[in-house]
């Protein structure tokens, strides 16, 4: 039920961290890959690894909120492959601050990578989607959606904000394509280590003792283990479930 063999996949931020992992996850199970992001030569290693594998990869250097770009990236995809299966908008940025310190400009670079650039891979990937009557779309938001944090150091308004748009657009394109055979999901990632975090975050010795101590699991998610929810949101495994968000964050959010 989770083979992808004979799929299609797109992968955004898929230079580095979780991005790069889950594009090797679905190579792993078989699909071929196209690979989204502004660093080509990033892309070009996470390139080599897939083929590795035996799957065909794509190395697409695009900047998601750039609407002409993505529209060229599409179709590019469709030029190489014919189709596309699988749609992991994964591309993200955390914005640090409360509403008193963040700049429009850092409000809107938030938004726009983290809302916008979801919208635009979806505006141009659904319309192929609906055409084969297959789809599957991957939204990644984050616990931040629905959890925040009282500590000013951690607070992170603007990312707040995005994420928790993600999760109104996935319910949103849920209820509007599940008639096309397309299904929407998001995921909710806790704390991994990435190029995202790994440089604040985990540089902060008590921010890592609370949350390992508030945290279930008493420790951060490890490389992969983010793996098997978006590959059961990528596969017929999760042929009826749509509209859904699901936290893996060791149950951070349930404390």
């Amino acid at each position: 039920m989770f083979n992808l063999s004979g799929k299609v996949a797109i992968v955004t931020g898929a230079s580095s961290g979780l991005g790069a992992d889950a594009a090797r996850a679905y190579a792993e199970n078989g699909a071929d890959v196209a690979l989204f992001a502004r660093r080509a030569e990033k892309l070009e290693q996470v390139a080599a690894d897939i083929e590795k594998m035996g799957r065909k990869a794509l190395v697409v250097p695009t900047d998601v909120t750039n609407e002409e770009a993505v529209k060229a990236g599409v179709q590019k995809v469709i030029d190489t492959f014919g189709k596309i299966d699988i749609l992991l908008n994964n591309a993200g940025i955390a914005i640090g601050g409360g509403v008193e310190d963040i700049s429009e400009k850092d409000w809107d670079t938030g938004m726009n990578i983290n809302v916008k650039g979801p919208f635009f891979m979806s505006k141009y990937v659904v319309p192929h989607m609906r055409k084969a009557k297959y789809g599957k779309i991957v939204n990644i938001a984050s616990v931040n959606a629905i959890i925040a944090d009282k500590i000013p150091v951690l607070w992170r308004h603007n990312y707040n904000a995005s994420k928790d748009a993600v999760r109104g657009l996935t319910m949103g394109m849920a209820a509007s394509y599940a008639q096309d055979n397309i299904t929407v999901n998001s995921v909710g990632p806790g704390l991994f280590e990435s190029e995202m975090t790994e440089g604040t975050l985990f540089k902060n010795d008590d921010f890592l003792k609370g949350y390992n101590f508030n945290t279930p699991a008493s420790r951060p998610g490890k490389r992969g283990e983010l793996n098997g929810a978006l590959l059961f949101f990528s596969s017929d495994a999760s042929s009826y479930v749509t509209g859904q968000f699901i936290t893996v964050d060791g149950g951070a959010t349930i404390v």
